[in-house]
């Protein structure tokens, strides 16, 4: 299974490093359009809007016809996207440029699902903590290149390199990636299946469509997965909004010292950390203290992070904010994302997954939009205490049903 599991972490770590190179940039990048912080806002709500209508579906058709050819799908809509972005004279093409790709922003999402296909429950922690590493890396690379590349040549060519990464994802996953179906043959000749925990686990089944809210309901009311699913809705929800206003509220807040480049720089620094938690994650030592565990420091770390944020009035306070919160974002994301999984059987890992990124994309929506609604109307520290406290709200709820969720994990 390590071939696999490679091919994925090179393919995702291309597409992450597309994506991260547009973090610092979009919002200086449509403020050049004449863009106000709450246009800025809905452009990010309006690739996430497009992304919850069409992920669902894409997630379905890669349960069908398998995970590769939709991924390659999306990629192409990711590449077209880049290249209309980059070749925009006007804030209505940019606003379209994001919302083809957003419609076929299904990237991530799949990426998680092979994942699930090819690895047994207890490897799934550390096999998505590779998705961890892969964004982590994308944060050191992509934000720095984007934020020089900007100010020393201009906003188009960091986005034309985007569009080149987009096009290096699309022959990797060509090439590199087998069939899931491959997978298995591959291993069948090796031995035979002692037990259900050593298969690899089938393609998930059926997704969700964007309207199934009844069925929706039905997982958050299972007791433990319930409290599991709302807490990945606040984590992500926290998040959007801390990344929906970040490189604006620097711009604000610090003054002429900000502006893509050292957003970029920032974002590198927070990337480094990334990279190192989750590499940590993957040692031994680390998994034995559990994901509950993991997941409840990680929301305290963010906390404190989002909180500091919004004291900042200096660089080095925003770099003491900065490592607060990007140490409990790498704590979180991967062993919050194993737990669920582990919740449910083969057959609802597609939905799971897909139900995962449909919380993530309302996230965006909502909080992508309410950052810039924020910054635009000066109130930045209440910004960053929106996001603490959402963070905050998770740790409660995690505290709260901590004990259950041990028991849960190790009878799983």
């Amino acid at each position: 299974m390590k071939r696999p599991l490679l091919a994925i972490f090179l393919i995702v770590l291309v597409d992450v490093l597309g994506l991260t190179i547009l973090i610092p940039l979009l919002p200086f990048y449509a403020e050049s359009f004449g863009a106000s912080a709450t246009a800025v806002g809905l452009l990010q709500s309006t690739y996430a809007g497009c992304q919850l209508i069409a992920g669902p579906p894409l997630g379905s058709l890669s349960d069908r016809l398998g995970r590769k050819p939709v991924l390659l799908v999306s990629q192409l809509g990711t590449f077209a996207g880049f290249l209309i972005l980059a070749s925009a004279h006007s804030l209505p093409v940019v606003f379209l440029a994001r919302a083809i790709d957003g419609l076929t922003a299904g990237n991530l999402s799949i990426a998680q699902a092979y994942i699930a296909d090819v690895t047994t429950p207890k490897q799934r922690m550390s096999a998505f903590g590779l998705i961890g590493i892969a964004f982590g890396v994308g944060f050191v690379l992509g934000p720095g290149a984007s934020g020089y590349l900007s100010a020393h040549y201009g906003y188009h060519v960091p986005i034309f390199c985007a569009a080149g990464l987009s096009l290096m994802s699309i022959l990797g996953t060509a090439f590199l990636l087998p069939s899931v179906t491959a997978v298995a043959d591959a291993a069948q000749p090796a031995a035979p299946l002692a037990s259900e925990e050593e298969a690899p686990v089938a393609p998930g089944g059926r997704r969700l469509r964007i309207l199934d809210w009844k069925i929706y309901g039905t997982y958050f009311r299972r007791p433990v997965l319930g409290g599991l699913l709302w807490e990945f809705f606040l984590y992500t929800f926290a998040f959007a909004v801390f990344m929906g206003g970040f490189a604006l509220f620097a711009e604000r807040r610090q003054g002429l010292l900000f502006g893509t480049k050292q957003v970029g720089y920032v974002l590198t620094y927070s990337g480094i950390l990334g990279v190192l938690i989750q590499g940590s994650i993957r040692s031994k030592r680390v998994h034995k203290f559990g994901e509950v565990n993991l997941v409840t420091l990680g929301f305290a770390m963010g906390t404190i992070g989002y909180a500091l944020l919004g004291l900042t009035y200096g660089i080095p306070l925003l770099l003491v904010a900065a490592t607060f919160s990007s140490i409990g974002n790498g704590l979180v994301r991967p062993a919050l994302t194993s737990l669920i999984t582990q919740q449910v059987g083969r057959e609802e890992q597609g939905v799971v997954l897909g139900l995962n990124q449909s919380l993530q994309s309302i996230s965006q929506i909502v909080g992508q939009g309410l950052a810039g609604f924020l910054i635009e109307h000066l109130l930045l520290s209440t910004w960053a205490f929106w996001a603490a406290g959402i963070t905050l709200l998770a740790l409660i709820l995690n505290r709260g049903s901590r004990g259950e969720r041990i028991a849960a994990t190790q009878g799983a």
